[in-house]
């Protein structure tokens, strides 16, 4: 016998420049890790007692990153010992998995409620310092053909026909609803500031924010990834024998149209309709359905249609039925292809702007994503909502949210 996984709460951190300069830089994945999961038994009252277990994405999982950072955070934060904890990774998608593993098991009745979330301090921790076969083991690499990100986000754009200036207008837009959203405070509800040891704040907006881009600042950037597959080592020709009815890769994309390289973490309380009503919570949202996908690991990014074509087939649904959409901007040209694969009107996708704006902080990005979802569902009376996010190596997870 099943039951319904409500979402009580769901709150994220701004997000930090990811630089030695940033707000962030010297606040460990430790010590915010564990402020977001006190701020989650602050903000409830919660009695952790209650929680079955922490669930934390995280994707560099070497040094202050390493060694199950979940129950290291659970024992730094005031939770209490008696609550264990638990660190993975699926990539980009390690906070949404997260939140799915979580829901998963309170649906099963393996425990009434969760935390789950994630963590990346990409300033601290750089990202592929972990190593990794799938990138670093030729014999997998040749096997998969292997290519850089940045690499697999331009074939996209040269396979589905997106140009430079459509990737840099769709940047562009997005910097300008992210900006409109903090300045209307649209994230009020889910933002924590990051606070010091002695209480003071230390960020509360977020960090990589810039104001003010349009297309003449964007089109004097060099595209980031034309060198690297051209020249040395030359991934272009890896793609090409993968793809040979492509002539040649065009690389549209650079610093503003791909997702920024920040700090920060995010956390939502899961828990049945019988957690919320011990504890006097209100739920937010069902967790209606949830789902992942292995897709093809040398274009890589295109795992949010096949997960969506998935999830909504699996519930009954269609895409008319969602009112908003939540598509990570790892890249410009990802948003793109998911739109031109579904039709869908892009007043209703990323509506507060995303991570080309904001960030991806790749372990909590799709935790962020759900308080997003939550946040701009609640304000403008929305029902449905769905959060999706392309995976490295070729994955794709989506979650579909209700309003209760």
């Amino acid at each position: 016998m099943t039951q319904d996984a409500y979402i009580y709460d769901a709150i994220r951190s701004p997000r930090g420049k990811g630089r030695k300069d940033g707000s962030l830089h010297q606040v460990t994945a430790l010590d915010l890790s564990s402020e977001m999961l006190n701020t989650i038994k602050d903000r409830n009252d919660l009695d952790a007692t209650q929680v079955e277990d922490v669930i934390w994405g995280n994707v560099t999982q070497v040094g202050e990153q390493g060694a199950c950072l979940a129950r290291s955070a659970v024992l730094n934060s005031d939770l209490g010992e008696q609550l264990p904890g638990i660190s993975i990774n699926r990539f980009c998608a390690s906070g949404l998995e997260a939140v799915n593993l979580g829901a998963a098991q309170v649906k099963a009745g393996v425990g009434s409620a969760y935390i789950s979330g994630g963590v990346e301090m990409m300033g601290r921790v750089p990202m592929g310092s972990d190593g990794g076969a799938i990138a670093a083991d030729p014999t997998l690499a040749m096997k998969s053909y292997f290519v850089p990100q940045g690499i697999s986000a331009d074939i996209i754009a040269t396979e589905y026909g997106f140009t430079r200036d459509e990737c840099d207008a769709y940047a562009v837009e997005s910097q300008r609803r992210a900006a409109k959203a903090w300045d209307e405070n649209r994230f009020e509800r889910s933002i924590a500031p990051v606070k010091d040891r002695n209480g003071l704040t230390i960020l509360d907006h977020d960090e990589y924010l810039r104001r003010g881009t349009d297309m003449q600042s964007l089109g004097a950037l060099k595209p980031a990834f034309k060198e690297q597959g051209e020249v040395m080592p030359g991934f272009d020709a890896v793609a090409l024998l993968k793809y040979p009815h492509l002539e040649r890769i065009n690389h549209v994309h650079h610093a503003g149209n791909s997702s920024g390289i920040v700090d920060g973490s995010a956390a939502v309380l899961i828990g049945s309709k019988e957690f919320g009503e011990r504890n006097g919570l209100t739920p937010r949202a069902r967790i209606k359905s949830m789902a992942k996908i292995g897709t093809d690991p040398t274009i890589n990014l295109t795992g949010p249609v096949p997960v969506t074509e998935k999830i909504l087939r699996e519930i009954g649904m269609e895409i008319g039925d969602i009112d908003l959409f939540e598509v990570n901007e790892a890249f410009a040209a990802v948003v793109l292809r998911f739109m031109q694969a579904f039709d869908v009107d892009q007043e209703k996708v990323n509506v507060n702007g995303g991570a080309i704006a904001m960030g991806h902080p790749l372990g909590a990005t799709g935790a962020m994503l759900i308080s997003h979802l939550l946040d701009e569902m609640e304000r403008a009376d929305k029902e449905t909502g769905l959060a999706t996010l392309c995976v490295a190596a070729g994955m794709g997870s989506a979650t579909i949210l209700e309003r209760v």
